[in-house]
């Protein structure tokens, strides 16, 4: 009995955790590119760096904490405009193809050891480098909290305060993407996915507003790479390629064009690893699968119920089948 509240327990925290809301809010700009607008965009996490590089490097180097994440906002905007000029004309698998080179060039740049001194190279930014001037905005004072079983120091590197601007901020992103598919605006953004062509013929400028999408979706995915690092550290490699299939696993699984997808999809596919992680690590012999191991066969369970996802309701869980039209 102890063991299966330990594992509920565990999920819980994951649950709550920072990173699951970062991730989230990632996956709400993701979801705009793709779900609402059909851009097969693999390189999110390109997104998520810059924004994590450019709030960072700027509070290191003594900049305010609001300049701060508006040079994360303005490094996400520049690589918008620099990836879509020449690239949003492309469709399927060619966009997928430079998109995810052009993350993967964010990262290996910021692994650069001429770039030390600035981006850490491989061993990062730590985050007592960049983090002071965050805690110091909390309200909650010192100490710790008990939420049921939930036990977190109110403004530590990794408690309630961290958590509370994260959970906003997923909250607020929610509903501004709520507001704007629900827009003239939004409604161009489902014609474009579902045939171009025909918003193109009546006078619409197609290109003009895969570009809005994407530099909005791409500064959400900002805003959740700056989330991201504030319990943790920059690290380049964290946020790589699959930090990009982990957001499409999150937006697959809640279902995309949806408002509320994204968050419930986040939720499941952290809590749902952590599960069997956990399920693993206590049931099954160190002898068939050791502690280390279990942390892969997490992703593999998760990755089959992605695939049984696509396969039983390609709409995801909170997805409609009519929204399954995009343009080929």
């Amino acid at each position: 009995m102890d063991t299966i509240i330990n594992i509920i327990q565990a999920m819980a925290r994951e649950m709550v955790a920072p990173t699951t809301a970062a991730v989230a809010i990632a996956v709400i700009g993701l979801n705009v590119h793709f779900g609402f607008t059909g851009l097969l965009n693999m390189g999110q996490a390109g997104f998520m760096l810059l924004g994590a590089y450019g709030f960072a490097i700027s509070i290191v180097r003594g900049v305010p904490l609001p300049v701060a994440v508006l040079i994360g906002f303005g490094a996400a905007l520049v690589f918008a405009l620099i990836l879509g000029a020449p690239t949003l004309k492309l469709r399927g698998d060619y966009l997928a193809i430079v998109t995810i080179s052009a993350a993967e060039i964010v990262r290996f740049t910021g692994r650069l050891s001429v770039l030390t001194d600035f981006t850490g190279a491989a061993q990062g930014i730590p985050g007592s480098e960049y983090r002071d001037p965050f805690t110091a905005l909390s309200f909650f004072g010192a100490g710790s909290t008990d939420i049921g079983f939930l036990d977190y120091s109110n403004t530590g590197v990794n408690g309630w305060w961290v958590r509370f601007v994260a959970w906003t901020l997923v909250a607020i992103c929610a509903f501004v993407v709520y507001l704007l598919t629900r827009s003239p605006w939004g409604r161009l953004l489902r014609g474009i996915r579902e045939d171009e062509d025909a918003i193109r013929s009546l006078g619409k400028n197609v290109f003009a507003i895969k570009m809005q999408a994407l530099i909005i979706g791409g500064m959400l995915g900002a805003l959740g790479g700056m989330v991201y690092v504030l319990p943790g550290s920059v690290q380049a490699d964290a946020l790589g390629r699959s930090m990009t299939f982990f957001c499409y696993t999150a937006l697959l699984i809640g279902g995309a064009a949806t408002v509320f997808g994204p968050i419930l999809g986040s939720i499941i596919f952290y809590t749902a690893r952590i599960f069997v992680k956990s399920v693993a690590n206590a049931y099954v012999p160190d002898s068939i699968m050791s502690s280390s191991e279990t942390e892969s066969f997490s992703y593999i369970v998760v990755g089959v119920i992605l695939m049984l996802v696509v396969i039983f309701r390609p709409q995801g869980i909170l997805g409609n089948k009519r929204e399954l039209q995009f343009n080929a």
